[in-house]
């Protein structure tokens, strides 16, 4: 067979394989997701057909495996048979009627009952929240359960980890969970992964991507949680991780960056819900359930009580919990709806929801950072202003060089949702995250003292200096958008 014959057989043969792909493709890619995701991953197929499909093999699931779905199931059960609080919810006036479905749909998603009888103190400040997280700690005689996105030992955490050494030798269990892949890319890793052992704490990587150890999975699936629990007493959760303000890393100290978050401190039934989700995650990774950490603890009589309600997402349930929240509190505003995401790049559902609502003539407003640390979601984001804008949606873009990381959003003077979750494809389907909606006036009100803080600290986004942007900014947007659908 001479050389011609078996180019001709190898072009051939390159063309059966392009074409069944690209057929095999359109049938499996669009089943069971998003069209704009379906859309967005057949276009990379299409375009650069190898590059595509190995790319489409690896990160093309965003399940976990199933052994993790059935833990869920079963942590989700125990949840239901030992939850207290319920019957301290406050339905006086002025009680929403649209409230009573939303807390139904979460109780479905994802198990938490809403419950009442908590305290809630705000913590906008970075160094105060570690400060207090560290005090916590100190005061801890039981149990401390420390769950971070990124864990990393640096001069600021230092009080952290040495008030965690100073529990374990007082004889307090002391249990750490960090996403692997989160804090293996921040500096310092390995110094941190040895402080753990030295102070002898019991630690584990959440979602580890080890494959010589038998652990692989989609690698761009993570675990988001932030979230600390003391004694069942007290939680702190919100957009926090335990690092300094900069994250340590070069490109972010050379620009200045510095990190603004919001932690929540809670007391009350509600503890036991967050806690939960640590039960669930140390299960997870290491198949000791913690039964003896979720049973009630006495309830103990609070002032100006909160109710709230722990709704946990990611791909460990069966639905995207946080987007269906996150929509029907949208709907349900009346009068006001004021968003804060560092990474907003909504799926169309979120996006009409957004847009409704402003051209119904509710007072929308949107805080986002003037500028970001990730290029690709930053141009993403800013892809959306020009349709927000012309719905009527005020876009607050907090002064630079602090990244407004918080995560939060309000509706009308009833409810607030404080979190993890960003509002974006990433939060809604591929991590793992933690919500906490909490109605309460007062607690509301506290918040949207914040968000006139972020709107002093700001300038508005107008339509007529949008439109004048640069052709390049235009392009890289839209680009960048499309980036963000494949999931």
């Amino acid at each position: 067979m001479d050389w011609s014959t078996l180019t001709l057989i190898g072009v051939v043969a390159l063309f059966v394989i392009d074409f069944t792909v690209r057929v095999v493709s359109v049938v499996v890619v669009p089943r069971n997701r998003r069209p704009q995701t379906a859309t967005a991953w057949l276009l990379a197929i299409f375009l650069i057909p190898y590059v595509g499909i190995l790319l489409f093999l690896v990160l093309g699931s965003r399940r976990l495996p199933k052994g993790r779905r059935d833990k869920q199931r079963e942590i989700n059960r125990y949840i239901i048979e030992t939850t207290e609080g319920i019957d301290r919810v406050r339905q006086d006036t002025p009680w929403p009627g649209w409230l009573q479905p939303i807390v139904e749909l979460n109780r479905t998603l994802g198990a938490m009952p809403l419950v009442g009888g908590n305290s809630a103190e705000l913590y906008p400040h970075y160094d105060a929240s570690l400060a207090a997280m560290t005090d916590a700690v100190n005061k801890a005689n039981r149990y401390v359960h420390a769950e971070f996105y990124i864990l990393a030992l640096d001069p600021t955490t230092t009080p952290f980890f040495d008030a965690l050494e100073a529990a374990v030798k007082r004889g307090v269990t002391v249990r750490v969970l960090l996403d692997h892949v989160a804090s293996l890319r921040s500096p310092g890793y390995f110094t941190t992964v040895k402080k753990l052992k030295t102070i002898g704490v019991d630690w584990h990587l959440m979602l580890p991507v080890r494959p010589f150890r038998g652990e692989w999975r989609r690698p761009d699936l993570r675990n988001h949680r932030k979230l600390l629990v003391l004694d069942g007493d007290v939680a702190f959760t919100g957009s926090q991780n335990m690092v300094d303000r900069s994250y340590n890393k070069r490109g972010n100290l050379k620009r200045g960056l510095q990190w603004k978050d919001l932690m929540v401190r809670f007391e009350g039934p509600i503890v036991a819900g967050i806690n939960a989700l640590f039960v669930t995650d140390w299960y997870s990774e290491t198949d000791e359930l913690l039964l003896r950490e979720t049973e009630p603890r006495p309830l103990e009589p609070t002032a100006s009580p909160l109710d709230a309600q722990v709704v946990p997402s990611g791909p460990g349930f069966e639905g995207e919990n946080n987007l269906r929240l996150f929509n029907s509190l949208l709907y349900a505003a009346q009068e006001r709806i004021i968003i804060t995401s560092p990474y907003f790049v909504p799926d169309e559902s979120m996006l009409y929801a957004i847009t409704t609502a402003a051209q119904s003539g509710l007072d929308v407003q949107l805080f986002v950072s003037e500028i970001g640390d990730q290029p690709v979601v930053y141009h993403a984001q800013r892809s959306y202003y020009e349709e927000l804008l012309k719905a009527g949606v005020k876009i607050w873009l907090y002064r630079a060089p602090t990244v407004l990381h918080a995560k939060h959003f309000t509706i009308d003077d009833q409810v607030a949702v404080i979190g993890s979750s960003n509002m974006d494809m990433r939060s809604f389907s591929l991590n793992l995250e933690i919500s906490v909606m909490v109605r309460g006036a007062k607690f509301v009100q506290q918040v949207r003292d914040l968000e006139q803080s972020y709107r002093e600290n700001s300038r508005e986004l107008t339509l007529d200096e949008w439109m004048t942007r640069p052709f390049k900014s235009r392009v890289l947007d839209n680009v960048a958008r499309l980036t963000a659908a494949v999931q």
